[in-house]
């Protein structure tokens, strides 16, 4: 009988410290692991409020927390080049925010399967924005390419008539050249002409022919003078609007905000643009309203959400994303979340929650 009790008991203990074994193998249900994540605050990616952050990123990485059983301890960096050197340095495991995926970051970190596709995008003052000035506006209509087509256009249309006109009157008595020399009889001609061009004719030539050729001269006046008036109307339209930019060829030249070390830097350099680094987004929408560059260059869902937001009526966006690019939770080279993080992802996608949270920040209303 106390063989048999001790038999039991035996079995008892040998069960206990299996079960206290595998607990500390795996954990107990409540234990979470740790984490250590750095991000930046970039609307609607990350928004710092009082109670404290939020965005599309922060509400990802909490639902991946849940998932993973992880406790996340944040700290912000203030901007990429920041929070790519916390990741690197490890005191951080991981960086979530607007962090592009690129070929030098990847040959450097690893990162997760895309969270969201993204581009760049341009941005400039809108109809209404603050600092308008209309002498600076029509200064550079004046002095712009179209401007300079047209009156090249206009000077050869001079150019001909009066040279006819020239060589029928400078023998006429009573002809509108009073002189038979070329000098300074071409003139007398060129004055006329261009006279009749654009206002109408102080007198009329004398000449059979040349008195047709006026009337001819008249109406060719009339069409050009309407034609050269819409096309600046039209290109000063576009010049307040859009400040001249439509589209990234037309960035050539400009002063352009990008942030230092982003992927709009470079892409804005190779498009010929002078870059104009700033530290932070916000000192570009600051700089951009106070007239000090013509256009900002940069993640396009940023832009999209400060333009419905706080630039409403200010700012505009211009054509369409160019230089498609993905965003992704970046890690360190042979961290062991990884894995762990992508297989939630895709749960996320499969399960509708990643849409659910994309639908809060993204869709429109």
């Amino acid at each position: 009988m106390l063989n048999r009790f001790a038999h039991y008991l035996l079995g008892l203990v040998v069960a206990a410290l299996m079960g206290v074994t595998i607990a500390a193998a795996q954990g107990t249900p409540d234990q979470l692991r740790e984490v250590k994540v750095v991000t930046r605050v970039l609307p609607p990616m990350v928004i710092e409020r009082e109670q404290g952050l939020t965005g599309f990123s922060m509400e990802l990485m909490d639902e991946l927390a849940n998932r993973l059983r992880l406790k996340i301890s944040y700290s912000t960096a203030p901007d990429v080049r920041a929070l790519l050197e916390e990741v690197r340095a490890g005191r951080a495991e991981l960086g979530i925010s607007a962090v592009s995926i690129t070929a030098a970051r990847e040959a450097e970190f690893e990162f997760s399967q895309p969270m969201l596709s993204a581009g760049l995008q341009i941005m400039t003052r809108g109809q209404s924005g603050a600092g308008s000035n209309p002498l600076g506006d029509m200064l550079r209509l004046l002095i712009s390419w179209t401007s300079l087509a047209w009156l090249g256009i206009g000077a050869l249309l001079i150019l001909i008539p009066a040279h006819i006109v020239w060589f029928l009157e400078r023998r006429h008595p009573e002809g509108i050249v009073p002189t038979p020399h070329y000098f300074p009889g071409i003139f007398y001609a060129l004055y006329w002409a261009a006279g009749t061009l654009v206002t109408q004719a102080e007198s009329a030539p004398k000449h059979g022919f040349a008195r047709i050729l006026a009337v001819l001269w008249m109406f060719t006046g009339v069409v050009f003078v309407a034609l050269y008036t819409a096309q600046l109307t039209a290109t000063l339209t576009v010049q307040q609007i859009a400040g001249g930019i439509n589209g990234p060829e037309d960035l050539a030249g400009k002063r352009v905000a990008v942030t230092a070390g982003s992927t709009a830097a470079s892409a804005v350099r190779d498009l010929q643009a002078q870059a104009v680094e700033v530290r932070q987004i916000g000192e570009a929408y600051d700089a951009l309203q106070d007239r000090m560059v013509d256009a900002i260059v940069f993640d396009s869902p940023v832009l999209m959400y400060y333009a419905a937001n706080e630039g409403k009526g200010r700012v505009q966006l211009v054509g369409a994303p160019f230089r498609k690019e993905d965003y992704g939770i970046v890690f360190p080279r042979g961290g062991s979340l990884r894995s762990e993080v992508n297989v939630a992802l895709l749960r996320m996608r499969e399960d509708g929650s990643y849409q659910r949270i994309y639908d809060r920040w993204f869709a429109s209303r």
